[in-house]
């Protein structure tokens, strides 16, 4: 028993050296705006997927473009008789053929002129041109979900702050009462009351503490890290109220540059090569085959008594489509009505998206009054409170003045932070409605 408990101390001892010396602990990551955005453009999960669109584009594109080249096979063909064909000539019958027939060689394939072709390696291009734009409409997602959790964390560490603030205001009021219910100088009544208003303070302090560990979380899981590394955002929504203070209005609020519709234009595009590629399935089409071979026939398998003969063909070959039954212009038909689909979904997709950004516009400026409201109302409330808790601390004042001042300067921090945030999240999804958002775009 005593060896345990020495091996067990040696053990806990070994222990706190290691974390004491700092080999166990983990680093804190701090980050700015700017260095999240960074890890979630590199390490995002659905931007490397993005990625991997653009090379699945690109491998397609060399593989259509590949059809321009001369294909070359390698063939060999036994054939076995197994009854062989007579033929029959002047009343006579005469066996034809061989028991075994061995052949082998190359063959080379290439189109001289083939317009369908030609078209299809423009759409092929245009997919990899369309992936691009997916990508980077992923990007754009990304970046405005980033801004707006990074901003939801900034907005948790200070409601925090507020908070804990106004625990420790009324910590502070809690112990002036007492001191003074001591000294006969307040009722029992300014005890309780002061009290409570303490215990109240307490649980919203908490509550906004774990809001951060949520909000940290969501961020996070967007910047595609281990949800057990520790990080830290640097700043406060303060360090943005500048921006607020600063930008009122846009002056470009086209939605062309939407990836959106950049996706649909691309689209149409297709649409339209599309269309000239099933018209020239109407063209003549010219290809060249050149052919070399080997062949051997016997009655036996003695192969080192083979003779191999070679023979080589070549062939340009003509073909002028006539008639398919209708295909070629009912896909024609099809085409055309993709087409007019597409541009009435273009049409719904501007709408929608203008409808939106009149909307933001119109809670950017609602916002922004917001803000200016609340800048005016924490200076009077601050001031409120000071002189509030002046007059209790010499007598000219009562609690409930006091906790009415502090109620109100509460109420009043909370809502310029809620205004920083509320306009900063509107600023990023408008950004990402306009197409504008792609600074940090590799």
């Amino acid at each position: 028993m005593r060896r345990t408990n020495i091996a067990k101390f040696v053990v806990a001892a070994v222990a706190a050296l290691f974390v004491s010396s700092g080999m166990f602990a983990q680093e804190t990551l701090q980050l700015t705006l700017e260095d999240a955005l960074k890890v979630a453009l590199s390490e995002n999960n659905s931007v490397k997927v993005a990625d991997m669109e653009i090379q699945k584009a690109e491998y397609a594109k060399k593989g259509t473009y590949a059809s321009l080249f001369p294909k070359v096979d390698f063939s060999g063909t036994y054939q076995r008789a197994i009854k062989k064909q007579v033929m029959v000539m002047a009343g006579q019958e005469f066996t034809i053929g061989v028991d075994n027939t061995w052949s082998a060689g190359f063959s080379a394939a290439l189109p001289l002129v083939n317009a369908e072709l030609w078209k299809a390696l423009e759409i092929t291009g245009m997919d990899v041109e369309l992936a691009v734009e997916k990508a980077q409409g992923s990007r754009q997602d990304l970046i405005d979900q980033v801004q707006q959790a990074f901003y939801g964390v900034l907005l948790a560490k200070d409601l925090y702050g507020v908070y804990k603030e106004n625990y420790s205001n009324a910590a502070d009021n809690y112990k002036n009462v007492k001191g003074k219910f001591d000294t006969g100088l307040a009722s029992k009544f300014e005890l309780l009351s002061s009290e409570v208003a303490m215990q109240n303070a307490e649980p919203n302090m908490h509550d906004a503490q774990n809001n951060i560990v949520l909000a940290t979380w969501k961020l996070k899981a967007l910047l595609g890290i281990d949800l057990n590394q520790d990080i830290e955002c640097l700043g406060t929504l303060a360090d943005f109220e500048k921006t607020v203070s600063s930008v009122a209005s846009y002056e470009n609020t086209s939605v062309e540059n939407n990836s959106a519709i950049k996706q649909l234009d691309i689209q149409s595009k297709m649409l339209d090569k599309t269309n000239q590629m099933q018209l020239a399935k109407y063209y003549p089409t010219l290809s060249a085959q050149l052919t070399y071979n080997w062949i051997a026939m016997a009655e036996n398998f003695k192969f080192s008594e083979y003779k191999w003969n070679p023979y080589s063909t070549g062939v340009l070959a003509l073909q002028i489509p006539i008639f398919a039954g209708g295909q070629k212009r009912n896909e024609l038909r099809k085409t055309r009505v993709q087409q007019e689909q597409l541009e009435l979904q273009r049409e719904d997709a501007i709408r929608n998206l203008e409808i939106g950004v009149m909307q933001v516009m119109s809670s950017l400026e609602t916002s922004l009054k917001q803000y200016t409201a609340a800048q005016k109302t924490i200076e009077a409330a601050q001031s409120g409170y000071e002189i509030a808790k002046s007059r209790f601390d010499v007598g000219s004042g009562t609690l409930l003045e006091l906790q009415d001042a502090q109620l109100g300067l509460l109420q009043a921090k909370l809502n310029l932070n809620q205004s920083v945030y509320t306009y900063m999240t509107l600023k990023s999804s408008l950004d990402k409605l306009l197409g504008v958002n792609q600074v940090m775009n590799k």
